[in-house]
């Protein structure tokens, strides 16, 4: 979720996906095609989204078309304009493609041609078979507003996928939901809207029926370590305190342990604000390296200690990601600010 998405693997919709190549599909056969559909585009939005909460849960696998595996390849290789064109070659055949659609939109956002993402996503919406896959493209537009830091128009298009689950009466993933919008104004600085979208959060994931003891402990995990990250960029550091140790006692009752290794980040975040940076840094090292706003924060981290050289090194990791969710975001566009500024 969240997300941080914040948080443990959250929220993530199921969407939907294009045939490799153009052919024209019998109506006899439109169920099955849109069950490939919705397949391949739910592997995409999997993709783009993992692993972006600060929280969720790992998205199930499923089997992607070839033209998605291959556009991610070069993604990963670092090859983001030979991925855009290999989209588009696919969207010339095809320009329904609700799959291709979003990875064009993704890659876009990625180069930080936010506009012209917008447009593939809103193709996405407006061709969508299903209310899901309507939500799920709305998503992404919520992020490509995101990786502007714009709290506002993100926090416009997660209400969209909000109302869906609403609809739905899917508690938990209103949950999520409300979270990752949480987490783009925070990064985007806007606190106080941060704070109401975390409260929602946490206020909707409790109203799972039947809830488990754990989900109250996740949610009420996630709601402590929210308010801490707050208060910390409030400067409140006793506030801050606070509410790590609130943390820390949910954790230590056992009921969520895939949450440990959130609470290094959260302590790293929280020393980073009361500008004690060397324990920032010690415990920044015990969070995922593999989290690009982690790289992003380590970065900062290390410039104020004067290690220029780690610095770059942690920004540079931090601008090659390659995913569609609230840490890429916010450490893609920053990381490259960063590079930029040090390279003078």
């Amino acid at each position: 979720m969240l997300i941080p998405l914040l948080m443990g693997r959250p929220l993530y919709v199921t969407p939907t996906p294009v045939l490799p190549c153009a052919r024209s599909i019998p109506s006899w056969d439109n169920v099955r095609m849109r069950a490939t559909i919705h397949m391949v585009f739910s592997a995409l939005i999997a993709f783009s989204l993992a692993p972006t909460s600060l929280f969720a849960q790992a998205p199930a696998q499923r089997q992607q078309p070839e033209f998605i595996k291959q556009g991610q390849q070069l993604m990963r290789e670092g090859k983001l304009e030979e991925a855009l064109a290999h989209y588009r070659q696919t969207l010339q055949s095809s320009p329904d493609s609700l799959p291709a659609n979003v990875a064009a939109g993704n890659v876009l956002d990625l180069l930080g041609r936010g506009d012209e993402a917008r447009k593939y996503f809103q193709k996405a919406v407006d061709v969508a078979d299903t209310p899901e896959h309507k939500a799920s493209a709305n998503r992404a537009i919520a992020m490509s507003y995101a990786f502007e830091a714009n709290c506002k128009k993100a926090a416009e298009y997660e209400q969209k996928v909000l109302d869906y689950y609403a609809v739905a009466k899917d508690f938990f993933q209103q949950g999520e939901i409300a979270d990752e919008a949480a987490r783009v104004c925070i990064d985007s600085g806007d606190l106080d809207t941060a704070a109401r979208w975390y409260q929602l959060g946490h206020d909707s994931g409790l109203k799972e029926p039947d809830i488990k003891p754990a989900r109250v402990d996740l949610w009420n995990f996630r709601w402590e370590h929210a308010q801490a990250r707050i208060a910390a960029r409030r400067g409140n550091l006793a506030a801050a305190q606070e509410h790590v140790v609130a943390a820390k006692a949910i954790l230590d009752k056992g009921s969520n342990p895939e949450q440990a290794l959130f609470f290094p980040y959260l302590r790293g975040y929280v020393a980073f604000y009361a500008q004690d940076y060397k324990t920032a840094q010690e415990e920044l090292l015990k969070a995922n390296q593999n989290d690009p706003f982690i790289q992003c924060l380590l970065g900062q981290t290390y410039e104020k200690l004067g290690e220029k050289e780690k610095a770059i090194e942690s920004y540079r990791k931090a601008a090659a990601a390659t995913a569609h969710n609230p840490p890429a975001a916010h450490a893609v566009p920053f990381a490259k600010k960063k590079l930029a500024s040090l390279a003078g």
